[in-house]
């Protein structure tokens, strides 16, 4: 592990700052505000592995409270935003209140919300501390919680009042959650940036010191498509492909009471809707094929013999970019470009789930 870790932010990331080891920018931040009042969101393991890094070097004179909930996408749901509401209520914090979201995808998603809708909406930061929630999920100001196992149901569009980026919090990762967020960087890299995804591939081993050159590139890629397009009415929608089949596997483990990572359900995504477009005609069957064996190199097989067809149907005929009961996807039209909105055949479909359960044979 290489001694410092230096990320240099471009100019048009300005919600995104990155942090020292003495939490500076977060200090002057919190100093130049006038907040009543701290309510810290955290799990048990950022609870444990990060909490100390930011309490001891936080600067303030504001009260604050540490709200914990347990680790796992299965509880992002509306029975733990109802107690973390009560739990504000009864501990009076009041509009100029700030909620710090200190965690992954579902801490900053699910703070966020819970933030967002409070008393109509108090301030929040986020201080991502996985690979995904740094490059993906703690950009771009969607907020949400799920909804009988269907991902991201509710939710609302907010930006945070700013996002804090402490990039040693990665070395608290374990490998499958480092892994998790490099599916996000490789999507990125996949529908608006060959040369990034070309760079991405070309890492042998998958650790801290490979990926850590990369992440600028992928924020970037991604503020870029949210400042176009915050409310997703057309390009923000590319940054989907994958979700659209990921999203429909990892609801159905979910429901079984065995939740996967969301990166592991995006690489399985990828591969499925990559060979999608290639059924489309939108791609050709030779970047079909190199993309699902670059993909491939990082990410073991995703076993969805126990799902029927019509069990992953019916997910995706709930899916958010949905109209008049058509399935839309966002699907790749090159290596580094990507078409939204796009309407499949049942056939076609059926035939990428199939493509991707004969891997395993392969």
């Amino acid at each position: 592990m290489q001694d410092s870790i230096t990320i240099n932010f471009t100019e048009n990331l300005k919600m995104i700052t990155i942090v020292d080891d003495n939490f500076s920018q977060l200090n002057d931040f919190l100093h130049e505000k006038s907040f009543s009042k701290i309510f810290i969101l955290v799990d048990e393991n950022t609870h444990e592995y990060c909490l100390p890094t930011l309490l001891g070097n936080m600067q303030t004179d504001l009260g604050f409270e540490i709200l914990e909930v347990e680790a796992g996408e299965e509880m992002k749901n509306i029975q733990t935003v109802n107690q973390l509401w009560e739990i504000l209520t009864e501990m009076q914090a009041d509009r100029k209140a700030l909620m710090i979201n200190l965690g992954g995808g579902v801490i900053t998603d699910m703070g966020g919300f819970v933030a967002s809708t409070y008393k109509r909406g108090i301030s929040f930061i986020n201080i991502p501390t996985t690979l995904l929630s740094m490059c993906d999920a703690s950009i771009g100001g969607k907020t949400g919680i799920d909804l009988m196992n269907y991902k991201n149901m509710i939710g609302t569009f907010t930006f945070p009042e700013h996002i804090f980026v402490y990039p040693k919090f990665l070395e608290t990762l374990p490998f499958k959650e480092l892994r998790s967020g490099f599916a996000e960087m490789l999507k990125h890299g996949l529908i608006a940036d060959k040369a990034h995804w070309e760079s991405l591939t070309q890492i042998h081993k998958l650790d801290i010191d490979g990926v850590i050159p990369h992440i600028q590139t992928s924020m970037d890629i991604k503020q870029n498509v949210v400042e176009e397009d915050f409310h997703e009415k057309n390009i923000r929608k590319t940054l989907n492909f994958g979700h659209t089949i990921g999203h429909a596997i990892e609801s159905l483990y979910l429901s079984q009471g065995n939740p996967i990572l969301h990166g592991e359900a995006v690489a399985m995504g990828m591969i499925s809707e990559a060979y999608l477009a290639y059924l489309e005609g939108l791609i050709s069957e030779e970047d079909s094929t190199l993309i699902i064996e670059n993909i491939q190199k990082y990410y073991p097989y995703l076993d969805i013999s126990d799902f029927k067809d019509e069990d992953i149907f019916d997910l995706l005929l709930n899916d958010k970019k949905n109209v008049d009961s058509n399935i839309n996807f966002s699907l790749l039209s090159g290596i580094g470009s990507c078409a939204f909105d796009h309407k499949c055949s049942k056939k076609n479909i059926t035939a990428s789930l199939k493509f991707y359960r004969e891997l395993n044979d392969a």
